[in-house]
């Protein structure tokens, strides 16, 4: 039998480690109306904003803004999703013990994902799995945002797995599309979308309570 630590495990953070999507939707909501651009729709920042870096999307909205005034924008932005945010920032159901699991089996880990460097030390000052992880990729190291797979590439560049080996955990549609782009197995979570709208994927959850390593690894075996 294959050894289950022959998988690696590469791990989104907004909305698949923490359920923050709906606070980060309010803050670009925020700023939406402050600035005059007009209604944000759920629908609009769940297909075009949620998983794709916080600066592309600010270089659409502000054409005319140089590089010192959209680090303003992301910062003013971050600082009202964070404002939103801290009194409930809490990890996905079942997500601790998980992780101790797969960490206790000897797979590897990474995150890969799109935040900033600031949310992500947000994030994980709080919530205590940064230790879980042997890797964290953040947008920062590559040139080319999700929908683009360069970011789960790397992360299993990282981790010395082939990209065929990773299983990666994702909310949004950009992060699903770049796993599967990337060669890799895909798990849905539904804290974005309802299960219908997260394909193609391998395996959808709504948290991580009733999954196992094992039901991670029969995922790489031949059918």
């Amino acid at each position: 039998m294959e050894a289950i630590n022959s998988f690696a495990a590469i791990f989104d953070m907004d909305g698949t480690l923490i359920d923050n999507t709906p606070y980060h939707f309010k803050s670009w909501q925020a700023l939406f109306k402050k600035y005059g651009k007009g209604e944000l729709s759920k629908q609009t920042y769940y297909t075009q904003i949620s998983g794709v870096p916080i600066l592309d999307t600010l270089r659409g909205l502000f054409p005319d803004r140089d590089e010192t005034g959209l680090k303003a924008l992301l910062a003013e932005k971050e600082g009202l999703y964070r404002e939103l945010y801290a009194p409930y920032l809490a990890p996905v159901n079942g997500l601790e013990n998980f992780l101790t699991e797969l960490k206790n089996a000897g797979v590897k880990m990474a995150m890969a994902t799109s935040a900033t460097v600031e949310d992500i030390n947000f994030i994980l000052d709080k919530v205590p799995i940064r230790d879980d992880f042997d890797e964290i990729v953040n947008s920062t190291m590559v040139s080319k945002p999700k929908p683009n797979p360069q970011i789960f590439l790397k992360a299993a560049e990282k981790l010395n797995r082939e990209p065929a080996n990773c299983v990666v955990f994702e909310d949004s549609l950009a992060g699903i599309k770049a796993a599967n782009d990337a060669g890799m197995k895909v798990v849905g979570i539904t804290t974005g979308h309802p299960a219908a709208d997260l394909y193609p994927v391998d395996l959808v959850i709504d948290d991580y309570s009733q999954l196992t390593v094992q039901k991670l690894a029969a995922l790489f075996k031949e059918h």
